[in-house]
């Protein structure tokens, strides 16, 4: 009888344990969605001109690829609601620049170089990342 007892105490503060621990932490708010994943942009800087694709993209994170293919070392800036620029690209080199944009009309330009400036578009905020698998 002792142990049938000793038994039902031992279940008792298994469960009652269980129900203490599963309690604690627990918060009443809402996550926060991932931000949407990072956007490549490629950027060519040619002498004539400077090639990006692609033109229109939405808004958050983008990770502009710059290739330098002229003789001269150059840098690659963006003005519009976000303005950035990146470090100088030697010639033949590739370089990134990784900036948050934001909704509007932009205009780029090769600095130390003979191209003229170009426009792209940043439309609205692209999805969230939330149900994506696999990410960071």
């Amino acid at each position: 009888m002792a142990r049938r007892r000793a038994r039902g105490l031992v279940a008792v503060a298994v469960a009652v344990a269980a129900v203490t621990l599963g309690a604690c932490g627990r918060d009443d708010f809402e996550n926060e969605s991932r931000p949407p994943l990072p956007f490549d942009v490629s950027v060519e800087l040619n002498e004539d001109e400077v090639i990006l694709s692609p033109k229109t993209f939405g808004a958050g994170i983008a990770t502009f690829t710059i290739v330098n293919f002229t003789d001269e070392p150059t840098s690659f800036s963006i003005d519009g609601p976000t303005a950035d620029e990146s470090n100088e690209v030697p010639p033949g080199a590739t370089t990134t620049l990784k900036t948050e944009v934001v909704t509007g009309d932009y205009e780029g330009v090769a600095e130390g170089n003979a191209s003229t400036p170009f426009e792209f578009e940043v439309t609205a905020e692209r999805e969230s990342a939330q149900d994506n698998l696999l990410l960071p």
